[in-house]
């Protein structure tokens, strides 16, 4: 089992039909077990309404509008998973009190996680894990600018959700 240093806002009123910080530790996880993380991870998590969502999408990606998901990393990696960073300046990455790898932020949008859910023609539950999947691939240093790279975190987020049993 992996240890993971987790923190959960829920700053929404928006019910879920499952306990979101229960489902939240438990696909982030499977995910670092699923990655082979080397380190203890610490995170912090916000399930949000849309208006908090659209306001950090307006202040740190100048969009003003919604999004489903957002991910603010720690680090900017040279690749993704590669954490030679921390050998060279662990003090700077590695939580003093804790010694995990402070990682980033997420922040899942609610109403989003419905909706995208009816979109896609799955539950919400699905949805949630896969939005907590893709942003912590982010917070790994994973992207989907390039069409190579979108194929690599598309497979990589499939293996994780189906190995955590979690399919469409």
């Amino acid at each position: 089992m992996i240890s993971i240093k987790l923190t959960i806002n829920l700053e929404t009123s928006v019910r879920f039909p499952f306990k979101p910080r229960i489902q939240a530790r438990k696909i982030l996880e499977a995910a670092l077990l699923h990655l082979n993380m080397p380190y203890e991870a610490q995170i912090e998590v916000y399930i949000a309404d849309e208006d908090f969502v659209a306001d950090l999408n307006k202040r740190f990606r100048n969009i003003d509008s919604t999004t489903d998901c957002l991910s603010f990393p720690m680090v900017d990696y040279d690749e993704p998973l590669n954490f030679s960073y921390v050998e060279r300046d662990p003090g700077a990455y590695l939580d003093p009190e804790t010694g995990a790898i402070m990682l980033g932020d997420i922040i899942i949008c609610a109403q989003r996680v419905f909706s995208q859910a009816e979109e896609y023609g799955h539950g919400p539950l699905r949805e949630f894990d896969f939005l907590i999947v893709h942003s912590l691939l982010h917070l790994l240093g994973y992207d989907h600018i390039e069409e190579e790279d979108r194929a690599v975190m598309e497979k990589i987020q499939k293996e994780i959700l189906e190995s955590a049993g979690i399919f469409r």
